[in-house]
């Protein structure tokens, strides 16, 4: 078992370091530019964009899980940001379409800058990953499908939102984010 969890912690670690933190950044701008914050993602990427909208929402960001039912409807002046690997999943790309067309700003966390969703984007943050295709490009990995992306998708945007947080100069920022934690626990 060490020998796996330290060859996950070493491949996720090699991803992360791939990854361009201006693109991080510009991200991160993007967000705090937008009225309110629309996220998209299916499977284990939908999970991991439903963990950043509750960072998000946590630290005073309006944010909207795509598909949820008290999602209202997106308007120009929002972001839309979608998590895909392949960049190529048809929900998400008629999602894309659909708020192109809203003129609203589309944001995506992928491993394909040429996906059919790449090509609506405004900003774009790849992570250099293996996803469930195991493309000739993708690095290798010993985990199943695209755990590889998933993971280092979650590292990437919480240390997205800790750019923001850094940005915000609170003096205890933990205790503001724990304002807006549950209390119905």
């Amino acid at each position: 078992m060490r020998k796996t969890l330290d060859t996950i912690a070493m491949e996720v670690s090699k991803v992360i370091q791939a990854v361009d933190s201006d693109e991080a950044v510009a991200l991160a701008e993007q967000l705090k530019r937008a009225n309110s914050i629309f996220v998209a993602g299916t499977g284990r990427s939908g999970l991991i964009g439903k963990a950043f909208a509750i960072r998000m929402m946590h630290s005073g960001y309006s944010v909207y899980v795509v598909g949820e039912t008290i999602t209202p409807n997106m308007e120009a002046d929002d972001v839309l940001l979608i998590i895909s690997g392949s960049g190529n999943t048809g929900t998400l790309a008629y999602f894309a379409e659909r708020a192109t067309a809203i003129g609203a700003t589309i944001a995506l966390v992928t491993t394909n800058k040429q996906s059919v969703i790449a090509q609506y984007s405004n900003c774009i943050v790849e992570i250099p990953a293996a996803t469930k295709k195991r493309l000739p490009n993708e690095p290798a990995t010993i985990q199943p499908l695209g755990s590889q992306f998933d993971q280092s998708a979650h590292v990437v945007l919480d240390a997205v939102i800790a750019h923001v947080l850094q940005q915000e100069q609170w003096i205890n920022p933990n205790q503001v984010l724990a304002k807006k934690h549950t209390n119905l626990e």
